[in-house]
């Protein structure tokens, strides 16, 4: 290497040679270093925004978690009652059963193995459970397994005892839990529903007011250190559960109990195909008293087929065999549709009567000649029995399929579907039953000649049982259509609050009048025509038979019979309505259905304190004759003949303990019955009231003697049945206190 000095400093060497030193940085180097840096600054300051601001509200969560204990207090699930006070459903304590398996350890691998096989074998001895898969979650790398869920304390205490002597205290964790618990296992089950593993409600009244029932988790929150240990003495926060609340349904067990006897009995011989359905309805109220679906279920144990299934269970696949179980817990009274049949015809019936389209008596009103031609079709009656003319009483009686139709096409489309609209057959109840389904009806600007035919004496439409009945029901409330009801009451169990669910009226459909002698045409139905096997000794009942043939092509499904009733008749307290589905031809409603009403009503009746009728059977005994009490005071009068039984009316503007009868009507020695009416006159010649006497023609004698005693008259029956003639006759004038004679006569029966 050369040096050579400068001339302007000479001690300044300049060399001709590179130099490279690892003492300096580059500037460009320094510039790449500085920005890098400016960008990872800016990088980590947009990154601690993004923590901040972005993720800031899940991460101080997270750290929330990982720094605190919470222990979930679990509600307590609210019971179901009946409106009688019987417990249907409620929660027992059991227990579950989960195992931590990390801590299943022994010094050695081989011993630390035959643990975990010890701890597989004895759990699945004490539960009866397959030993691999118990093996497998005590092998398992998860911080807890769940063993085996809602265990019975017996079990419990084995367990206890096996690891009592096996020496285990750690690993196996028994929690306390509850589980549903219906005390009279089938009673009930297509309404009730039933709870999951979790204790949720799944189909029912469990799933439908589950929130109700289930109530709202507590929790006990305390902190714990990096170690995942709880810090003694650490503030705790106590969030208290609230209970589930009670519920208390309108369904009085009694009935239930009596409704599921007949139906399981006759469904055991009828042995339909579909099974049957049975509902009893308060028709003021719209509270349902009993509803039964048959074939029932355990609650208890609702993934058990019920006798019906098991025969084929085992044979079906398993995306079958989940679809049959739903079925089996269907509720048929609400979910499932089916075609009425004739019991529909007090539908068309009431519209025509509302309308003003016909009376009940207008001789030869139709004629029945064995079948209707229909647009291009025949559409025939059940029966040729009962060809000729025919009033609207003696169709309805009969169950004349013909005559419907005449009169659903004198009606009209617009009309009759005015009044389905107004019975509320196009809408779903609001019942609040689980699963509940809603009409098929043909599009009203759809129907043609022979849809209107065959809708006019109830087939070709599908309803639900509970539209039928609630239908029907709204005819014996004098025409007011009541919401039907389930639930009568709901308690909260913390407060004592208690929140009473009111009968709801929804709508008049009929005035009181059509009402009135819709019921009377009905009582006629069981006393003169088909629905004779309906007939309960001692009380009046009405109603009408349902027979719907299978749709063409369909005719493996078999027939639906039918019956709906309603007693008493002047102030009817229950509507019940009973369906098999799935029956022979020949097994009419009026032959199968209505026998299973009576039997129902027979022991319904009496319970609900509905008083007995005697003047249903002979007349002729118990009179008592009226004595002359002519020429004695008022209130000497009034208190003779009120202790022998009588009714006392005094027409008299003086005192009663001064001023003497001069007349009484009836006449002295006339023979009357208990509660008759008598008139006591004074010598005034005060001005007597005449009333009209009423056609009372197919009444019964309880029906007849009410009317009477409203208008102030009196009546002597003779027979039993319905009235056949009467003296005087109907539309005389005669005066408050006569006596009206009256003959009554048995019908003959007939079937459908």
């Amino acid at each position: 290497m050369s040096m050579k000095k400068t001339g302007k400093n000479k001690k300044v060497v300049k060399m001709n040679s590179s130099f490279t030193s690892q003492n300096f940085i580059h500037a460009k180097s320094l510039l790449v270093i500085f920005v890098l840096a400016l960008v990872a600054f800016i990088l980590l300051i947009v990154r601690l925004g993004f923590i901040q601001f972005v993720d800031g509200d899940y991460l101080k969560e997270k750290a929330y978690s990982q720094q605190t204990i919470n222990q979930i207090i679990s509600p307590k699930r609210g019971n179901i009652y009946a409106s009688t006070g019987e417990v249907l459903a409620s929660s027992v304590p059991v227990d579950t059963i989960t195992i931590n398996p990390f801590k299943f350890q022994e010094d050695s691998d081989e011993e630390t193995k035959a643990l975990k096989e010890k701890v597989a074998k004895g759990l699945s001895d004490v539960f009866e459970l397959k030993y691999e898969e118990v093996l497998e979650k005590v092998n398992s790398s998860s911080q807890v397994e769940t063993i085996v869920r809602k265990v019975d304390q017996d079990k419990v205490e084995n367990l206890k005892n096996w690891m009592k002597e096996n020496d285990i205290s750690v690993g196996i964790n028994i929690d306390e839990d509850t589980k549903r618990y219906y005390r009279y296992n089938n009673v009930l089950s297509g309404v009730l529903g039933f709870c999951g593993t979790e204790n949720n409600g799944l189909v029912g009244i469990e799933s439908t007011y589950n929130s109700t029932l289930q109530g709202t988790p507590g929790k006990i929150i305390s902190s714990k250190g990096s170690d995942q240990s709880e810090i003694p003495n650490a503030e705790e926060t106590y969030i208290p559960a609230e209970n589930g609340s009670d519920i208390t349904l309108t369904i009085d067990y009694n009935i239930q109990s009596t409704v599921e006897k007949f139906l399981a009995a006759k469904c055991s011989t009828l042995n339909p195909k579909n099974g049957g359905t049975a509902i009893v309805m308060d028709p003021k109220t719209g509270k349902i008293l009993a509803m039964a679906s048959y074939p029932d279920y355990n609650l208890n144990s609702p993934s058990t087929p019920n006798e019906s299934l098991a025969a084929t269970y085992e044979i079906l696949s398993p995306e079958e065999q989940n679809n049959a179980l739903h079925s089996m817990w269907k509720n048929k009274c609400v979910a499932d549709l089916y075609e009425p049949g004739s019991v529909f015809k007090l539908i068309t019936a009431s519209v025509a009567l509302e309308e003003g389209i016909t009376t009940p008596d207008v001789k030869g009103d139709f004629y029945c000649k064995g079948y209707e031609i229909v647009a291009d079709r025949k559409i025939y009656c059940w029966t040729d029995k009962h060809t000729g003319s025919l009033t609207l009483r003696q169709a309805l009686q009969n169950s004349c399929n013909p005559s419907l139709m005449q009169l659903g096409k004198r009606i009209g489309v617009s009309t009759l579907y005015k009044y389905y609209r107004a019975y509320g057959l196009f809408d779903k109840t609001g019942s609040n039953l689980y699963g509940e389904s809603n009409s098929i009806f043909t599009k009203e600007s759809s129907v043609g000649d022979v849809e209107l035919a065959t809708m006019s004496f109830g087939q070709r439409l599908n309803i639900t049982p509970l539209q039928m009945i609630t239908a029907v029901s709204a005819i014996a409330n004098d025409g007011v259509l009541m919401k039907p009801t389930i639930v009568e009451k709901i308690t909260n169990t913390d407060t004592g609050a208690v929140t009473t669910v009111e009968p709801t009226a929804v709508r008049q459909v009929l005035s009181k009048s059509t009402a009135d002698t819709m019921k009377e045409l009905m009582q006629s139905v069981v006393e003169h025509g088909s629905g004779s096997r309906a007939a309960v000794s001692g009380y009046t009942v009405g109603g009408k038979t349902g027979t719907s043939e299978p749709v063409e092509g369909h005719e493996a499904d078999g027939y639906v019979a039918s019956f709906c009733g309603i007693s008493p008749v002047e102030d009817t307290q229950v509507v019940v309505l009973v369906c098999f589905y799935g029956v022979k031809k020949g097994e009419q409603g009026g032959v199968v259905a209505a026998p299973v009403v009576s039997q129902m009503l027979t022991e319904i009746l009496p319970y609900l304190n509905v008083p007995a009728n005697a003047t249903e059977t002979d007349n002729s005994t118990n009179l008592i004759t009226l004595p002359d009490i002519r020429n004695k005071t008022f209130a000497e009068a009034e208190k003779v003949l009120q202790a022998s039984g009588f009714t006392v009316k005094c027409i008299t503007g003086q005192d009663k303990n001064s001023v003497t009868v001069s007349d009484q009507v009836p006449k002295p020695g006339v023979s009357l019955a208990k509660n008759s009416i008598v008139m006591l006159y004074d010598d005034t010649n005060q001005a007597r009231t005449s009333v009209t006497v009423p056609d009372l023609t197919y009444k019964s004698a309880s029906q007849a003697i009410s009317i009477l005693h409203d208008l102030n008259l009196n009546a002597s029956i003779d027979g039993t049945g319905v009235v056949v003639s009467q003296d005087p006759p109907a539309n005389s004038k005669v005066e408050e206190g006569t006596v009206v004679n009256i003959a009554l006569k048995k019908s003959s029966n007939v079937t459908q």
